[in-house]
């Protein structure tokens, strides 16, 4: 008899953030193929007796294509094996969860998708930015910077909504690009962003900025997202060191040390 396969989200980070039906689903597990990014102490949570692969993907370093990553889900399942798939957030946003679980459908593999918090939520409640506020956002967008082809920019509704907070996952190395992508979208340049890098984590920083001061933000480390939209006014850094600062003017404010 051919085994189960988990798809489980591990959340943005912090592992108190992982679900109780994630802890569950980990403790039970045979096989654990696990993202780059998923902590030393959500891994610690699953058995020594169970299996550990990584099939990480992190951009610039040698990383396990995805076809790869199906057919190691498909052996070990096919093995009789429970397998977790475990990535890091949610495994349906940005994640490539609906390709492995296509590939598993195809040959009648029960799957079961277990729902994390994506990075999005995660890093903007942490940072207390309310992603939709009925007074400056009716309605959120979540976008990637990176698309299948690494050589083509992934698609994004033209023009960008207004009155939206938008979300960048994956948003790249060049910020001048995704500045002039923002901008060509209908964004207006004093529109404020947060640069979240690591969120959740012990080692997460924030830059706070606008759209007109992306091109010469901070490079802070990967994993980053960038929230663009008027509810970042609502951010804690931002409430705590530039109380009454307005965005409408040429001036910025970066916040370069690590959030606890």
């Amino acid at each position: 008899m051919p085994g189960k396969v988990f798809l489980v989200g591990a959340g943005p980070g912090d592992p108190e953030l992982l679900t109780l039906k994630a802890a569950k689903v980990l403790r039970s597990a045979d096989v654990v193929l696990h993202d780059e990014l998923v902590s030393a102490e959500i891994l610690s949570l699953i058995p020594a007796t169970a299996e550990l692969v990584n099939v990480g993907k992190r951009c610039g370093k040698k990383s396990v294509p995805q076809e790869e990553t199906n057919r190691l889900l498909l052996e070990y399942a096919l093995m009789g094996r429970t397998v977790v798939r475990l990535k890091g957030g949610d495994p349906f946003i940005f994640g490539r969860g609906g390709e492995e679980l296509e590939a598993l459908r195809s040959v009648g593999i029960d799957v079961e998708v277990v729902p994390g918090i994506t990075a999005a939520l995660g890093a903007a409640a942490v940072n207390e930015i309310p992603l939709t506020h009925r007074e400056v956002a009716s309605s959120l967008v979540l976008l990637t910077g990176s698309s299948k082809r690494s050589s083509e920019a992934a698609a994004w509704p033209e023009p960008l909504p207004a009155n939206a907070t938008i979300v960048i996952y994956m948003p790249g190395h060049d910020f001048a690009v995704l500045q002039e992508r923002l901008l060509h979208g209908g964004i207006a340049a004093q529109t404020p962003c947060a640069i979240i890098s690591g969120a959740t984590t012990e080692s997460e920083q924030i830059h706070i900025t606008t759209v007109r001061g992306l091109s010469t933000a901070p490079r802070l480390v990967p994993p980053r997202l960038v929230v663009v939209g008027e509810v970042v006014h609502f951010a804690d850094q931002y409430k705590h060191q530039f109380s009454g600062f307005n965005f409408s003017t040429e001036r910025e404010a970066s916040v370069g040390e690590n959030v606890e």
